[in-house]
């Protein structure tokens, strides 16, 4: 199986609505993508991946989200890292298998008229329970009505419990594979830039396109299972906004 990544961000400032029911709006795509087939890996993989994001929550007088999306806010986010099997990839005979991986934390951000920025740390669940942090930044483009454009860079940084499990030989693992024991050390994982693009098709549907590079650093970039530290994600998502009364 390959790895898949799939992640969302659920962003929602709080605000005080005014009495009325209580309802949901939000925004969910499905879509593919290409990417590598484990971290660190030189060939890649396609497969489903996904969005989502919500718009407003209300309650009563309370509400989430649904009002000037300027200024500083609170970001939730959440990550999904696929499995990795031995069975699957015939370099990494003798490494354990790890299970697939949910990441789930929040931070903060702030949005400009042109511009966000966002700063988020997260906690595995599953394959591993190490602690991940995430900064990054977008310079946005409204080309025309219907076309939303973002470009930026991204940083991760990650303790040695997540580089152990995915960059780490233990003492056994070197003397059932063709690698040398390794224990990488936390740090800076990552440096990498985005791009996507935004088109409405419709008020209710649109479409999301993604292209992500990152390259490894530190310890990961050193780890004997990396084949290459150049990691390209090439992601098309169609999405569609919702709204529910209950």
């Amino acid at each position: 199986m390959r790895l898949m990544i799939l992640a969302f961000a659920l962003t929602a400032s709080a605000a005080v609505a005014q009495d009325g029911p209580a309802g949901i709006s939000f925004n969910a795509g499905l879509g593919v993508e290409s990417s590598p087939d484990y971290f660190g890996a030189d060939t890649s993989s396609v497969g489903a991946t996904g969005s989502f994001s919500l718009d407003r929550l209300t309650f009563g007088s309370i509400g989430l989200g649904g009002g000037d999306d300027r200024g500083f806010g609170f970001t939730g986010s959440v990550n999904y890292i696929g499995g990795r099997s031995a069975d699957d990839y015939s370099e990494l005979t003798g490494l354990d298998d790890i299970d697939p991986a949910l990441e789930l934390g929040g931070g903060f951000s702030y949005t400009g008229d042109n511009f966000e920025v966002y700063a988020v740390a997260r906690r595995g669940i599953g394959g591993h329970e190490g602690t991940v942090g995430e900064i990054g930044g977008d310079l946005i483009f409204y080309p025309n009505t219907a076309t939303t454009l973002r470009i930026g860079p991204r940083l991760l940084a990650a303790d040695d419990t997540y580089t152990s499990t995915y960059f780490g030989v233990t003492p056994d693992e070197a003397a059932a594979s063709r690698f040398a024991a390794f224990a990488p050390e936390g740090g800076i994982v990552s440096r990498g830039v985005e791009i996507s693009a935004d088109y409405a098709i419709t008020d209710d549907w649109g479409l999301t396109g993604t292209l992500r590079y990152d390259e490894l650093l530190g310890d990961a970039a050193r780890s004997p299972i990396v084949q290459s530290t150049d990691q390209l994600s090439v992601g098309l998502v169609v999405t569609r906004d919702f709204s529910f009364g209950f």
